[in-house]
């Protein structure tokens, strides 16, 4: 069987643990370096995956932004730009975003029915994979591995998140912890209600990026048991 591939979720929170304010505007919660790191890690990276409400809301181009680690990334064999993977249940997806616009090659994993009105809606942008009524991630890795994708980085956004936590199928999480208090009810979240594995993840890593803290887990790798005082 091939295997599937090693699945990197990667995000930044306010302390109180929202990704975003309620605002139009997109917040900024990362610093320089940390949106630095960031841009390694795609670099390091086979293909990057967001959901449909992210690419909605936020309309990244999801590049890798250093010119030298692209060319990095050509001397070793590999495309200039990792794959770029969207998730969407609908398919309602706009063309016109900056996401299509720029980079190499792209992947839509979708349900029969969002594939129906991807088909023409995206012809020449992106390669449309129905994967059934529903969308199974097991089923997505599993064909990111006949693929060769030996390497995803899970961007967002919350629901895509949930997902993958709740289904165990995640591997590392890297969570970077801003300064800031959003306090937005409407705002969105890291995480949101799901029936989450019954087990502590185990911590590798703690850092310091200027003003952010960077966290570490290996979500399938129990931490130490907890103790009461």
């Amino acid at each position: 069987m091939t295997p599937r591939p090693h699945v990197l979720l990667s995000v930044a929170v306010s302390v109180d643990g929202y990704i975003d304010d309620a605002s139009p505007q997109r917040l900024k919660l990362s610093n320089a370096a940390d949106f630095d790191r960031v841009d390694q890690l795609r670099a390091e990276s086979d293909a990057i995956l967001i959901g449909a409400e992210t690419l909605r809301r936020d309309n990244p181009r999801l590049l890798v932004n250093s010119a030298d680690r692209r060319s990095a990334r050509v001397a070793a064999g590999k495309p200039e730009y990792p794959l770029k993977i969207a998730v969407s249940a609908r398919g309602d997806l706009d063309p016109e975003l900056r996401f299509w616009q720029h980079g190499g090659d792209k992947l839509v994993y979708t349900t029969h029915a969002g594939a129906a009105k991807l088909g023409d809606r995206l012809a020449g942008l992106a390669q449309v994979v129905p994967l059934g009524v529903d969308i199974d991630l097991g089923a997505l890795l599993d064909d990111l591995g006949r693929r060769g994708v030996a390497r995803l980085m899970v961007e967002g956004g919350t629901r895509i998140h949930t997902q993958f936590l709740a289904a165990d199928l995640a591997d590392e999480l890297q969570l970077a912890v801003a300064p800031i208090i959003v306090g937005h009810a409407a705002a969105p979240r890291f995480l949101g209600p799901a029936a989450y594995p019954e087990r502590r993840m185990g911590l590798a890593e703690v850092s310091q990026i200027g003003d952010v803290a960077l966290l570490r887990y290996l979500p399938r790798q129990s931490g130490d048991a907890a103790h009461d005082c």
